[in-house]
């Protein structure tokens, strides 16, 4: 069986990004996010999905052990994608109304 495709937003969940973006530098790597790097490699084509340069998003990784983990890094919608991991984002449960409340009270986990 082939594997998944699964895009994971690199600030926020794989760095300790707190908002403070800097163009020219990526927060530090989060404690544990190798590790779980590593796990979901094995089931998953890992994507990193950022609006940030690809070249210095590569460079990042290769600092922090994860280069050989990942499939590639792209700012665009993968439709072979099966999940989506992001601090962003809200799941869409098929309501809407419960979908606009959760629009309403939306933090990062990080605020």
């Amino acid at each position: 069986m082939p594997k998944k495709f699964i895009s994971i937003d690199l600030d926020g969940v794989l760095n300790n990004y707190r908002g403070n973006y800097e163009k020219d530098k990526i927060s530090p790597l989060r404690e544990g996010a190798l590790d779980f790097i590593k796990k979901l490699a094995s089931d998953f084509n890992i994507e990193i999905y950022t609006v940030r340069d690809k070249e210095l998003v590569k460079d990042w990784l290769k600092e922090n052990d994860l280069i050989d983990f990942v499939f590639g890094i792209t700012n665009e919608k993968n439709p072979k994608t099966s999940i989506f991991l992001d601090d962003r984002a809200i799941n869409f449960n098929g309501d809407f109304q419960c979908a606009y409340e959760s629009i309403q009270s939306f933090k990062p986990h990080w605020k």
